[in-house]
């Protein structure tokens, strides 16, 4: 009975500790956005017309 309990105890610390290591590695990353001239998908007219409008 009792090692039942032990043995669910550890499990369950063991995937609170995983699970707090994969987030705080998540919050540490550094996402980049690609400006939009370095964007392959957009044509260079359309991204002008873009920034134009956010200059606005």
């Amino acid at each position: 009975m009792y090692t039942v309990m032990v043995v669910g105890i550890i499990i369950v610390i063991v995937v609170l500790v995983l699970a707090v290591t994969t987030t705080s590695k998540a919050y540490t990353y550094k996402h980049t956005v690609d400006s939009l001239e370095n964007n392959p998908y957009v044509d260079q007219e359309e991204g002008k017309k873009l920034e134009d409008e956010h200059k606005a």
